[in-house]
């Protein structure tokens, strides 16, 4: 079956979201042609590794690593999926894990991009997988999450939830976090995949649980970043109101976290003390958030549909410096070392420099990039729209 028919047949069974934003934002993708985090412990600032180990960097979802990529970038090697894969790449030791919307999960050889193993659910992901010691985890588009052997991909277990799963799962201890478009946040045993407890939000979530210490954070389309006790599944006081939906996944550095909205604010939250430090909200257009933001030490940076991307200073909201795409970016920013990383739909992976926002560096393709960029010390991996998986090296 072409990929174009897979496609469709996949877009068809999607659902509907804040108002059937998922199904139309599905559409969106492929017709003008997922991101998320996970984690054991708070981090107080971007991680600096070897592996892209979360979707979003770290388990607090900052979207930001201290590491530097040489200034020129060459294609070390290519992989293609079967399918479109909308979802960052997970690199672990000398792997890469990459899943495609149609149901497939891979295991690459990071080195050379040679496939070590398959595994067809014969469903759909949306979101990154998850490695926990040598587990994989992913949910799908129909609710079902299952953990697999991370060396050959032999199913260990399956869980269900009742609604669709479009966010990467979260890992605490030996527990499994999945959030859920049935407005509920489950909690299954690494171990089992039986369920441990259920946290239930007023309306669909679509992000992927960030967690800070013994906190898990969630954006809802209830209009509310919920803030939950990890051992006992229960609320964290009241949840913080954004006055609008959201799927984005939250970023927190320390005390403070960032969540833009598709109403078009970022919103900072002293989340401890559970006030609102500051709201941004372009002056002239507003703008639509549909990814997540990216944190450093200074600077949040925020990718619009509106095709604008903006770096506002995370102490008061405002506004450093605006870069304008060609089209939109449904990818979130990564923050890296002294650069902002953009895959956008346009089928440019742009190289921003955090400083002032000016173009360093450009690479294009055909067609579309949908899924973030995973950044390690030395490599840059990206997947697109016509699931071509490629890494890049310094030349």
């Amino acid at each position: 079956m072409c990929n174009t028919m897979r496609r469709k047949l996949f877009l068809n069974k999607s659902t509907t979201a804040c108002g059937n934003s998922t199904r139309r934002r599905c559409i969106r993708r492929f017709e003008s042609l997922l991101v998320a985090g996970i984690g054991l412990a708070v981090l107080g600032s971007a991680c600096s590794a070897a592996d892209w180990s979360f979707p979003r960097g770290d388990a607090a979802a900052s979207g930001a690593t201290t590491a530097q990529l040489p200034d020129e970038l060459a294609v070390a090697w290519e992989f293609n999926a079967d399918d479109a894969v909308e979802a960052t790449p997970i690199v672990v030791g000398d792997r890469v894990y990459v899943a495609d919307v149609m149901g497939k999960i891979y295991c690459l050889a990071r080195s050379d991009g040679q496939e070590r193993w398959r595994k067809d659910f014969g469903t759909g992901f949306l979101a990154s997988p998850v490695i926990a010691g040598d587990r994989l985890v992913i949910g799908d588009y129909d609710g079902n999450v299952y953990a697999i052997s991370a060396s050959d991909g032999e199913e260990l277990w399956t869980a269900t939830t009742d609604g669709e799963i479009s966010g990467s799962a979260a890992i605490y201890g030996d527990k499994v976090l999945v959030a859920c478009q049935d407005g509920k946040l489950y909690c299954f045993e690494l171990a089992t995949g039986n369920p441990v407890w259920t946290y239930a939000a007023e309306d669909q979530i679509q992000c992927s649980p960030t967690i800070a210490g013994d906190r898990t954070f969630l954006g809802g389309c209830d209009a509310k970043l919920h803030v939950v006790d990890l051992k006992t599944g229960k609320a964290d006081g009241d949840a913080l109101p954004l006055e609008g939906p959201t799927g984005s996944t939250p970023a927190v550095r320390g005390d403070l976290a960032i969540l833009p909205t598709h109403d078009g604010s970022v919103f900072a939250f002293d989340w401890k003390n559970k006030q609102q430090l500051w709201r941004y909200e372009d002056p002239l257009q507003a703008q639509e958030y549909r990814n997540s933001a990216a944190i450093s030490a200074d600077v949040a940076v925020v990718s619009s549909q509106r095709k604008q991307v903006d770096a506002l200073d995370l102490k008061t909201g405002k506004r450093l410096w605006r870069h304008t795409l060609r089209r939109f970016a449904d990818a979130s920013p990564v923050i890296a070392g002294a650069d902002v990383w953009i895959p956008a739909t346009d089928g440019r992976l742009l190289r921003l420099a955090l400083a002032d926002g000016t173009v360093k560096w450009t690479y294009e393709i055909r067609g579309s990039f949908v899924a973030g960029v995973a950044v390690t010390d030395s490599e840059l991996f990206v997947a697109d729209d016509e699931g071509v998986v490629r890494c890049f090296r310094g030349k």
